[in-house]
């Protein structure tokens, strides 16, 4: 996706009427849209076209939502591609769970088209952003050391010994956010504000689950992490050191 190309969205949903809604309101606004209706559909999908963002629903003939975003983050090619989850079922666990399982935001049923698209773009714009303040400098690259891993924001990976740890586009600019203000508190709401780019609801816990999602992959023992610290009551910390508290 280039600056000036209409980002590609796969609506993969089981709902002929959303399905037509939706693709006809996203292009109206300047996206590209393929819309399917299962999980066999979003393999073919994926199989011919290059998509930048994916809206998938949680309940799906067969295959449901969850199986498919573990499915899409285990497939080295779709670890940094954006996922909207979609559900009738509002319940808070819905939510939790679609975000443990690597979706990047979520949004209950029924939903206005308007506020999908904005958050569509919030996605879009964090994947253009990541590719833009990458240096394009040959033989240059920008990497943030931390403990035994380097954060490399030209090649968008984390590094380990040489081996790389996957991360999800979310979690990856989560690192990166806090690779960049190291050993300072940052609130949830500045977490969201610089992550997501609308306003969230009282409730949102997605920033916690990412959160924790990072930790699991970079904390000797999650429980009681070391980089990522819980200021209780303020927010998080970020000790590049991974000093044990």
């Amino acid at each position: 996706m280039t600056a000036d190309s209409p980002a590609h969205i796969l609506v993969v949903d089981d709902d002929p009427a959303l399905r037509e809604l939706l693709a006809e309101y996203l292009a109206i606004n300047g996206l590209k849209v393929t819309a399917v209706g299962d999980g066999k559909a979003m393999r073919q999908a994926l199989s011919k076209i290059e998509v930048n963002a994916v809206v998938l629903d949680l309940m799906l003939p067969g295959e449901d939502g969850l199986s498919l975003a573990r499915e899409l983050r285990m497939n080295p090619t779709c670890t940094d591609l954006p996922i909207l989850m979609l559900s009738a079922r509002g319940e808070e666990i819905d939510r939790i769970v679609g975000l443990e399982v690597g979706a990047d935001d979520y949004m209950p049923k029924p939903f206005s088209p308007r506020e999908l698209l904005a958050r569509l773009r919030a996605l879009l714009r964090r994947t253009r952003t990541s590719i833009a303040d990458a240096p394009h400098h040959p033989g240059v690259t920008s990497q943030r050391h931390f403990g035994p891993f380097v954060l490399d924001l030209t090649a968008h990976r984390l590094l380990r010994g040489g081996a790389e740890v996957h991360l999800t586009s979310a979690e990856f600019d989560l690192l990166r956010l806090f690779t960049e203000r190291p050993n300072r508190v940052l609130s949830r709401d500045d977490l969201v504000d610089s992550l997501k780019g609308f306003e969230r609801d009282p409730f949102d816990r997605s920033i916690d689950i990412r959160v924790t999602r990072v930790r699991r992959k970079i904390e000797t023992d999650p429980s009681a992490p070391a980089y990522i610290r819980t200021i209780r009551g303020e927010g998080y910390l970020f000790n590049p050191r991974g000093e044990a508290v």
